[in-house]
């Protein structure tokens, strides 16, 4: 299930917002360090470099300890919300965020937990297939947390679209009753809704690099509303809807790649070298 909402304009002022992208720079009037994912103005997640020919990244940071659920949707968001403008949920959470246009997506989605370095991370899977591992660490890309992976499918013969939805902080630190409760909630029937601000990635190796040679697609939904939700969904096996604002201003795709989202996301599950 995917719905579409028409872009909206949202957010507050940038010094207003609780949650906003920015750009670290180097000394000396150098070019761009760090591009950034800052909550409460503490960096929360480091992204994908600007270049477009370094590997994708998520990775999270020492300040990054807060969530960002809102009281007042709770109820709203206990259950699946059939439209992305119902109820006002985009409204509210519009308030934590930048000024800027967002694209709401209404996905359906079965999250799988993957821990790095473990079963199923793309870090050490996917990625160093086709950039091989970090030349200095000489180990693969590390996010620094726990993560949920959702889908994949092709985009066509030289591209293939990652979704990820990464929590603010560890599943570890949600509370347990929580967690049993929507777990419980779920069993039952109900499919809850989690609120996340998303970017979309596009990063290539530069051209003689990888073992396969292919345009990687992130779509990242870095969680504001849902936490315990996600990991209910993983450990139960059962689908939670996702409203995603999607930031095309802060994504390394152009707006026409954030437009072929929608169709992409409705295609079938595919494994990059798959057909079905």
């Amino acid at each position: 299930m995917i719905r579409l909402g028409a872009p909206r304009t949202l957010g507050v002022p940038a010094a207003e917002a609780r949650l906003r992208f920015d750009t670290e720079w180097q000394e000396s009037g150098g070019g761009p360090r760090r591009r950034l994912l800052m909550v409460d103005d503490e960096p929360a997640f480091e992204l994908s470099f600007y270049c477009g020919t370094c590997p994708l990244l998520f990775r999270r940071l020492e300040t990054a300890r807060t969530k960002l659920s809102l009281a007042d949707v709770q109820e709203r968001l206990t259950g699946a919300l059939e439209d992305p403008d119902e109820g006002g949920v985009i409204d509210a959470f519009g308030a934590l965020l930048p000024e800027g246009e967002y694209l709401p997506l209404l996905l359906s989605v079965e999250p799988r937990l993957v821990v790095p370095g473990q079963e199923g991370d793309y870090f050490s899977g996917e990625q160093v297939t086709t950039w091989g591992i970090d030349q200095f660490w000489g180990l693969p890309e590390y996010p620094h947390t726990p993560y949920y992976r959702t889908f994949e499918t092709a985009v066509d013969s030289e591209a293939h679209l990652y979704e990820f939805v990464v929590p603010m902080v560890p599943p570890s630190w949600n509370e347990r009753e929580r967690v049993e409760e929507y777990a419980t909630l779920m069993e039952q029937g109900t499919v809850p809704t989690a609120v996340a601000i998303s970017t979309l990635d596009l990063c290539e190796p530069a051209a003689g690099m990888p073992i396969d040679h292919y345009q990687h697609w992130g779509l990242t939904h870095f969680l504001l509303d849902g936490h315990h939700k996600l990991e209910a969904a993983a450990t139960t096996g059962r689908p939670v809807r996702i409203l995603s604002l999607l930031a095309p201003g802060e994504s390394l795709a152009g707006a026409e790649d954030c437009a072929r989202l929608p169709a992409l996301r409705a295609r079938p599950r595919s494994t990059r070298g798959s057909s079905t």
